[in-house]
């Protein structure tokens, strides 16, 4: 079991004699970013059900959302020992997110975070005389909370919310440079890749991380970026995966040659210790509010029948490609439920004038709001497809609910995860790279209508193994137990150390 490190000075520890044994305190630093923070959340949500005090820490500028998004009276009565504190994300507050970018805002927000962690563990420790028990941050803000860990000696548990696969692939970024595969050719994209362990049948030039590409002016940064927060990572003391060992076995063993304690308790939106899960902040929608009228909508459809299109929270289009979009949707023949973001059109003058025309040509051929309950459309019985950004979460979601998936990555991991979809676990179609309309009207009625056999076989097994993972006796809700169990034995032995 990983253990915390001692401490060079540890005169504040004799500070505390109590008479009943602490609860486990766990620090938990996510990115502010709804696909890394709905994750992060439920699990600050299941440890805290389980009796531990928890500090989560949100960026000043995001928390203000967050708070519109919930009832925080009622989360407080729910989970009173869990506790939010902000911190800054180096950027004015009057300042836009991401800023200049991606690259440029994540460097600015794990550059303020290494000293503002440092100064909420001070805090905490004034306080309460012992430090957390231990710190779960987001593998993409390793580098501040390994370095917060090692200065008080509190252990640092890595919660990639990533896939094994492109955990494993970030870990070996710098072999690509090393091996003369990045910068990536223009020509020969299906090449495939040679230097990565394990991987060398299965990723092409294409299906690694996009900026591996090196196309945009920030690509660069945020490969160095990449590279410097895995090799960071290295330091945790474990792992924690959102995923089921029977999904990504192979790359789960090879992560075990970093990490002697891996925790994959996924699909984690569906894994609970709480009688009442609807209840869970981690359940609601952070930035966008969610039109449930859609459900009805749906009711009014034959089973299978309906593809639902969504890109999830950050992805943007031109106006060119959500037509061709549009067109091949409509030129399918099939009802589609199409979730399009006011924010999501880029480059046009009035984007909301051509979204509302766009819904009204849409009428009598399918719907377009402008966010969805996502988890309750992939369960809702009418829907057959899934047309996808492939984002970590939205992947669990349709494999959960045995959606098959048509993958259109355009963002970091996404790439890794729509290859591993069409061609490891083979749940879906991967159309990376193009989104032409017939393109788009041949793979919906590929899944809808001609009901790929290969396809349906796969997702049905792999979504009933997804299901038994979370249950009670499942191998996810088992590691989150073991978790538990672990970072109690930690805080036992902090406790019998101070005695």
């Amino acid at each position: 079991m990983w253990r915390r490190q001692k401490l060079s000075s540890p005169n504040w520890l004799s500070e505390m004699e109590k008479a009943e044994p602490e609860a486990p305190h766990v620090l938990i630093l996510p990115i502010p970013a709804q696909g890394h923070l709905r994750p992060m959340l439920k699990l600050a949500e299941l440890l805290s059900n389980a009796s531990f005090q928890i500090t989560f820490l949100n960026t000043e500028y995001f928390h203000h959302t967050f708070l519109s998004s919930i009832d925080i009276h009622a989360f407080s009565r729910r989970f009173p020992k869990l506790q939010f504190v902000t911190i800054p994300d180096g950027l004015p507050p009057d300042s836009r997110r991401p800023g200049k970018g991606i690259a440029h805002y994540l460097i600015s927000l794990t550059d303020a975070a290494k000293p503002a962690v440092v100064e909420v563990l001070v805090s905490l420790i004034s306080k309460s005389g012992r430090p957390p028990t231990c710190i779960i941050a987001d593998g993409i803000m390793s580098s501040a909370a390994v370095a917060a860990g090692e200065e008080f000696g509190i252990p640092v548990l890595a919660f990639r919310t990533y896939s094994a696969c492109c955990t494993w692939t970030y870990f070996h970024l710098s072999n690509l440079v090393e091996g003369g595969e990045v910068p990536l050719p223009e020509k020969d994209m299906d090449k495939l890749v040679t230097c990565i362990p394990g991987l060398e049948n299965v990723l092409r030039y294409r299906d690694l991380p996009s900026f591996c590409r090196l196309e945009k002016a920030d690509d660069h940064l945020l490969y160095d970026f990449f590279i410097a927060q895995a090799s960071a990572m290295r330091r945790a003391s474990a792992l924690i995966l959102n995923t089921f060992e029977q999904l990504e076995t192979p790359f789960i063993s090879k992560l075990a040659s970093i990490f002697s304690k891996i925790y994959t308790i996924g699909p984690l939106h569906c894994l609970s210790n709480v009688d009442d899960p609807t209840a869970l902040a981690s359940t609601k929608s952070i930035f966008w509010q969610e039109e449930k009228g859609c459900l009805t909508w749906l009711d009014s459809h034959p089973s299978k029948s309906v593809v639902f299109v969504s890109f999830g929270s950050v992805v943007t289009f031109t106006l060119d490609q959500m037509l061709e979009f549009w067109h091949g949707l409509v030129n399918s023949g099939k009802p589609f439920l199409w979730v399009i973001r006011s924010n999501a059109i880029i480059g046009e003058d009035d984007p909301r004038k051509i979204l509302e025309d766009l819904k009204d040509n849409t009428k009598g051929k399918g719907s377009i709001v402008s966010w969805a309950p996502q988890e309750e459309v992939l369960a809702h019985p009418a829907v057959g497809a899934f047309l996808t950004h492939s984002g970590w979460n939205s992947t669990l979601e349709s494999i959960y609910a045995g959606v098959p998936m048509i993958c259109w990555p355009l963002f970091v991991d996404q790439y890794v995860n729509s290859r591993c979809v069409s061609y490891v676990w083979r749940v879906g179609l991967d159309m990376k790279d193009s989104c032409h309309r017939s393109i788009v009207e041949k793979m919906v009625r590929d899944v809808i209508e001609m009901k790929n056999e290969e396809i349906m076989k796969s997702m049905e097994e792999i979504s009933k193994q997804a299901q038994g993972s979370v249950k009670e006796s499942g191998p996810s809700y088992c590691n989150l137990d073991k978790m538990i169990q672990d970072i109690m034995s930690v805080n036992l032995e902090n406790i019998n150390r101070r005695d």
